[in-house]
């Protein structure tokens, strides 16, 4: 449960890049949940676990209009987070499939960022990126999603000092083994399963929303000293 105010995003405006299923719908249905205006981008219609008070709109961070088209529509936005994220197993030990994973998850965030600075900059606003517990170590079969995300580590620590004549704060969180569609094929691989719970402190996978607290946490004025910092939400994986 948040310890947040119900009414912490009250008046606040939030977009969530990749926030149609997995982290990014949890990430905006607790935005939503604390009174904030919410809008969601994704590539196809969304799933079934966003709250569908949520206005979500399909965009492609692929493409240099992808998100531009969307931000200038609004007049407003306090919080941007990046959540666009493919992850190609195996495939991206060939060149071809590991660019294109490295130009969502990273590009991808970077483009975010750029289309949305002006207006972050109006509100003196905030952007949370998605990094991962592979930012720090590597993965035999996902060179491109370790790249990309290690990659996001470094963008969150260079746009936060890019961005703070701007007064933007630029964090991200570096989720561990979390149950989404993305780690389906391990979960359901019982000595995956368990070399993961192995190694886990808390002894479980996480959750989505264990994710969506932490983003809060970082886009709240609880966190208004906060700029440049990598969380991991990890259960203790990257302790031991």
């Amino acid at each position: 449960m948040s310890t947040l105010r119900a009414d912490a995003f009250a008046g606040k405006s939030v977009l969530v890049v990749g926030g149609t299923s997995g982290i990014g719908a949890a990430v905006a249905n607790a935005f939503a949940r604390h009174d904030a205006e919410v809008r969601v981008t994704g590539v196809g219609p969304p799933s079934p676990e966003l709250d569908m008070t949520i206005d979500a709109f399909d965009s492609d961070v692929t493409r240099p209009d992808g998100i531009t088209t969307i931000v200038d529509d609004l007049t407003r936005l306090d919080v941007l987070v990046n959540c666009a994220g493919i992850i190609r197993r195996g495939a991206e030990l060939e060149p071809e499939a590991f660019a294109r994973v490295v130009d969502v998850n990273l590009t991808g965030t970077m483009r975010a960022c750029a289309a949305a600075r002006a207006l972050l900059a109006r509100s003196g606003g905030c952007i949370v990126n998605t990094a991962s517990m592979l930012s720090f170590f590597g993965g035999a079969q996902v060179p491109g999603y370790s790249a990309s995300k290690g990659g996001v580590v470094q963008l969150t620590k260079s746009l936060a000092a890019g961005y703070a004549a701007d007064r933007i704060r630029v964090n991200a969180v570096a989720p561990g083994w979390i149950r989404t569609a993305l780690t389906g094929e391990l979960q359901s691989d019982p000595e995956a399963d368990a070399r993961i719970l192995a190694r886990t402190p808390l002894g479980r996978w996480g959750t989505p929303q264990d994710v969506a607290r932490a983003v809060l946490f970082l886009a709240s004025e609880e966190a208004e000293f906060i700029t440049g910092t990598v969380l991991p939400v990890d259960g203790g994986y990257l302790a031991v």
